[in-house]
């Protein structure tokens, strides 16, 4: 799967997969906790630095384990991952592509008023 048909397949998807409101609530809150890791994960190799690559790596790991419970209320589950290449082109689509854009375009509030 390309990466515009990656995003097309999960833009098509994500408001079946994002029902409940826990798991809206749980999204709203922490993919910014994810996006945030990433960046520290980046400054880190910038500057050459354990300590906080270390916080990026938490803060992302902690962001996705609480999505995946999030998940777990929802009453149609995500597909699962074909791979690890797959779970990772996935998780950087949502978090940076696909929930910031269902935010943009009001998908967001929409799921949560019918929630």
């Amino acid at each position: 799967m390309s990466l515009s048909e990656l995003l097309r397949w999960q833009w098509a998807g994500y408001p079946r997969y994002h029902q409940s409101r826990a798991n809206l609530l749980v999204h709203i809150t922490v993919v910014p906790v994810f996006l945030l890791g990433n960046v520290l994960l980046v400054a880190a190799i910038a500057r050459a630095s354990w300590l906080l690559g270390a916080v990026g790596a938490i803060a992302m790991v902690a962001s996705m384990a609480v999505q995946g419970l999030g998940h777990r209320r929802e009453p149609v589950p995500p597909e699962p991952f074909t791979g690890p290449l797959n779970a990772v082109l996935r998780m950087m689509c949502e978090q940076w592509l696909t929930f910031p854009r269902f935010v943009v375009s009001g998908g967001w509030y929409r799921a949560w008023g019918q929630a």
